[in-house]
């Protein structure tokens, strides 16, 4: 396992599948973990993982989270933006929504992939970035998907992860001459909670656990030519 000890870590969206798999992993590898959750009060911390309480969709929240982790440690090494929306109430009134086309998608779904996705990693990094610039060799990881790429799911869907890997490459391209890396990492097919609460859906023969994230994403954070891989997914 690549070692981290001493690195200081903020995962958004860490309180459960995906970001909490990441958070499991960097702890692992030695980093002092920091987490973002509307439901952060519910969770107990420990030495090594902390949770902030922090609704992405309001900015003085996210001000306030990393005004507490600056005022413990002055200092960020790795930002993992994972926080998303869209996925909730796939079912509405007994009907599957999510693969219907463009003109029969409820328009909320929209907002919130957008608003809690993409705006939310935007303001995260605005945040992160001006303590990283100052330090250099950092790591911002955008948690995105294939539906950037090829058609998978939804128009929305699609566009909100392109938005994100174009989010991605650009902050790299302001990011490159401060030595901080920005990559976008795609998962695929994970044992979340919320998968394996319908595993009937889904073959999981082929599947990863959310630590396996985690892990990829300590590899990055350890690997001194990081700033290589910077603006790829």
């Amino acid at each position: 396992m690549a070692q981290l000890n001493g690195k200081i870590a903020l995962v958004t969206g860490g309180s459960r599948g995906v970001g909490k798999g990441v958070v499991l992993g960097l702890a692992e590898a030695g980093a002092t973990v920091y987490f973002t959750a509307r439901t952060a009060d519910q969770t107990t911390s420990s030495a090594q993982v902390n949770p902030l309480r922090c609704d992405h969709r309001k900015d003085e929240d996210v001000e306030a989270a990393f005004r507490q982790l600056i005022d413990t440690h002055q200092r960020l090494d790795i930002l993992v933006n994972n926080v998303w929306g869209g996925y909730e109430r796939i079912v509405e009134n007994g009907e599957f929504s999510w693969p219907h086309p463009f003109w029969l998608q409820p328009r909320w779904r929209w907002d919130a992939m957008f608003q809690s996705g993409v705006r939310a990693h935007y303001v995260a990094s605005q945040f992160a970035a001006r303590l990283m610039v100052v330090r250099r060799t950092r790591l911002i990881v955008n948690i995105s998907f294939w539906a950037a790429q090829k058609y998978l799911g939804n128009a929305a869907y699609g566009a909100a992860k392109a938005a994100t890997d174009k989010l991605t490459a650009d902050m790299a391209h302001e990011l490159r001459p401060h030595n901080v890396a920005v990559v976008s990492l795609y998962p695929g097919l994970v044992r979340t909670e919320a998968v394996l609460a319908a595993a009937g859906a889904f073959d999981l023969c082929n599947s990863e656990s959310p630590q396996f994230i985690g892990r990829a994403v300590s590899a990055l954070a350890a690997d001194p030519n990081v700033l290589q891989k910077s603006g790829r997914t």
